[in-house]
């Protein structure tokens, strides 16, 4: 019985992440980005969306994290630890080097709750 329910656990979490992705990459789009994918497998790693930025004309590797619901205790951007900041930085130097990308790039994170984005934090830290 336990299984059945970290299954339920883990189905409905993923759930909640894609339904964020969904609603930030609608969420760029409507402030005028180009999406040119998402979650994108780039070796042990993914990007959640690959977009262009019109007004600053750069790639935005976006990380997206997501919440069933609002509380102070747990917010989305909590979860973008150390760990996940090197993922997100990895993945995105694999991909501009696989792309032979030359133009210009950075990091966001998008934070969704309740369906409803909370906040777009552009140029995440490369250290």
């Amino acid at each position: 019985m336990e299984n059945i329910f970290r299954y339920v656990r883990r189905h409905s979490t993923q759930l909640i992440g894609t339904e964020g992705e969904h609603i930030a990459a609608e969420y760029l789009r409507t402030i005028g980005y180009d999406i040119r994918g998402c979650n994108i497998k780039i070796g042990r790693d993914e990007i959640d969306i690959l977009a262009l930025d019109p007004v600053d004309q750069v790639l935005v590797f976006a990380e997206v994290k997501s919440r069933a619901k609002k509380s102070d205790d747990y917010r989305p951007d909590i979860s973008m630890d150390r760990r996940k900041m090197r993922a997100l930085r990895r993945a995105a130097r694999l991909w501009v080097a696989k792309q032979d990308y030359e133009g210009g790039y950075r990091l966001d994170l998008i934070c969704v709750v309740d369906g409803k984005i909370t906040d777009h934090w552009k140029q995440l830290s490369w250290e």
